[in-house]
C-alpha cells in the first residue's frame, strides 16, 4: 500500500513514552503507518511496509539500536528505494531513510528525540514547521509546572505540518498513537476518513483528555484502568 505522507516519531526524555502522529491523503492511514512499544517507535511510509514496523519493534525490544534495527531491516528489502521509515529508540536516537525512488517533495529531518519525516509534500516547510512545533513544546508546561507531555507535543507537530501544506493531494487520515506506562484514551487516536481529520484528530484528543479528567475525579486512579494495559 503506499501512502505518501507526513508523520512524526519521538520520545519524552522525561516519561519515557514513544509515540508518533501521522497524516495522509488516503484513508485508515494510523492502521498501517505507526509503530510504538515501550522501546520505542517507527513510521513505515511512502510504499509502506508494515514488516518494516513489526520487525524494528521486535528489534528494539531485544535492545537493538534504531539505526542497526532500520538498516538491517532494509538492506533485505528488494523495494527499499520506494520506501520510506524513520523511528527512535530508548536511548533517543533516531535514524531515517528515504529511498530514492520517493515521490517528491520527500524528506526528513533527525532532531533530539525525535524525527520528521514526509514524502509527496507541498515542499520542505512542512517538514520545517513541524520540527519547530516540536521543539517549541519543550518551553511549554502545563498547569503543574511540568512539560507539556509527549502526545500533545506530537499533535501540535502535525498541526504545524498541516498548516504549511502538508501532503500536496490533500487531506483524508490522520492518527496517534503513543505507548506509555500510563496509557491514557487519547494515546490511541484514529480519523479514518474525514475531510479535516487533522482538525478532526485534535478535536477527538480534547474530549478524550477531558473524558480522562472525568474518569479520575469519578473514580479515582482506578477509573483508567481499562487503560492500563500498553495499546499497540
Amino acid at each position: 500500500m503506499i501512502f505518501n505522507t507526513f508523520s512524526i516519531v519521538g520520545r519524552c526524555a522525561r516519561t519515557g513514552d514513544f509515540g508518533v502522529a501521522v497524516a495522509t491523503a488516503r484513508p485508515t492511514v494510523g492502521s498501517v503507518v505507526p509503530w510504538v512499544s515501550l522501546n520505542g517507535a517507527v513510521a513505515t511510509q511512502a510504499k509502506t511496509n508494515t514488516a518494516i514496523g513489526r520487525g524494528v519493534l521486535a528489534l528494539l525490544d531485544r535492545a537493538v539500536p534504531v539505526r542497526v534495527a532500520l538498516e538491517a531491516l532494509l538492506a533485505a528489502d528488494a523495494d527499499r528505494e520506494q520506501r520510506q521509515a524513520h523511528g527512535v529508540d530508548r536511548h533517543g536516537e533516531t535514524f531515517a531513510h528515504t529511498g530514492a525512488a520517493c515521490v517528491s517533495w520527500c524528506g526528513h529531518r533527525p532532531g533530539q528525540g525525535f524525527s520528521v519525516a514526509g514524502n509527496m509534500l507541498t515542499g520542505p516547510e512542512v517538514l520545517d514547521a513541524m520540527a519547530l512545533a516540536f521543539t517549541q513544546q519543550l518551553t511549554v508546561t502545563d498547569g503543574q509546572g511540568s512539560t507539556v507531555e509527549l502526545a500533545a507535543r506530537l499533535l501540535a507537530a502535525l498541526e504545524a505540518g498541516q498548516a504549511a501544506g502538508g501532503d500536496k493531494r490533500g487531506k483524508q487520515s490522520a492518527a496517534l498513537l503513543v505507548a506509555s506506562a500510563e496509557p491514557r484514551p487519547y494515546h490511541n487516536l484514529r480519523v479514518d476518513d474525514h475531510a479535516d481529520p487533522v482538525a478532526e484528530l485534535r478535536r477527538l484528543f480534547d474530549l478524550t483528555s477531558g473524558f480522562t479528567d472525568t474518569l479520575r475525579e469519578q473514580y479515582g486512579d482506578d477509573g483508567l484502568r481499562r487503560y492500563r494495559r500498553v495499546k499497540l
